[in-house]
């Protein structure tokens, strides 16, 4: 059963985009569009050039905001005032997903590659404010994205995260390598198929697979 899988964690760390909400609620869409317009802006490139460095960095560098960092020097806090800059008033939330969450023993936190605050009104709009122990952005991590491993050690260092005790949430596969080489379990949210040793267990819905949990 993939409940006994889990018997000795007691610490859960969940991505926020596209994990604690469906990708159909479209809001990273949102964010992706943001994100092009801040590098048509500030590199003076047209809008198919801004979009193109942009998935170039994110494969090059985890992030956006790493890529323009480490290649333009641009200051990330505004960066991540601008881009997060979104509508969520048709953010909804899931039934029972709250609970499910609650009904985890030990620590839950979020660690997300985009801001705290952020993440802080993803979750308010998502309903599911007040059920994690801590909330953790890029900024946490020294502005070092998923995947890159000193990112995760950062931020679990700082909450004191024993990876053996702990497991992962996560929509994109990459940021899974390092939990799990860390020694946690790794679950993947994602409608696509992806295979792979770092990969232990995979869903489509985090309703559905934390209710084969409690």
């Amino acid at each position: 059963m993939v409940k006994d899988a889990f018997t000795e964690v007691s610490q859960w760390v969940f991505d926020l985009d596209n994990t604690l909400y469906p990708p159909q609620m479209g809001l990273f869409d949102q964010i992706e569009v943001k994100m092009t317009e801040y590098v048509m802006t500030q590199l003076g490139v047209s809008r198919a050039e801004a979009d193109r460095l942009r998935s170039h960095y994110w494969r090059e560098h985890g992030t956006t905001l790493a890529g323009l960092m480490r290649e333009h020097d641009i200051d990330p806090a505004p960066y991540l005032v601008a881009v997060h800059d979104v509508d969520m008033t048709h953010m909804t939330p899931t039934p029972g997903l709250a609970d499910c969450i609650r009904a985890l023993p030990g620590r839950r936190i979020v660690y997300t590659n985009g801001s705290a605050p952020y993440a802080e009104r993803v979750l308010a709009a998502r309903g599911l404010s007040g059920l994690f122990d801590a909330i953790y952005g890029v900024e946490d991590a020294g502005f070092r994205p998923k995947p890159e491993r000193a990112a995760f050690e950062q931020v679990f260092d700082r909450d004191g995260i024993t990876p053996t005790r702990a497991a992962m949430f996560e929509d994109d596969p990459r940021n899974l390598a390092a939990p799990h080489a860390m020694g946690m379990r790794t679950i993947l949210v994602a409608p696509e198929r992806h295979d792979g040793d770092h990969i232990h267990h995979q869903t489509v819905d985090l309703k559905s697979f934390l209710d084969l949990l409690n």
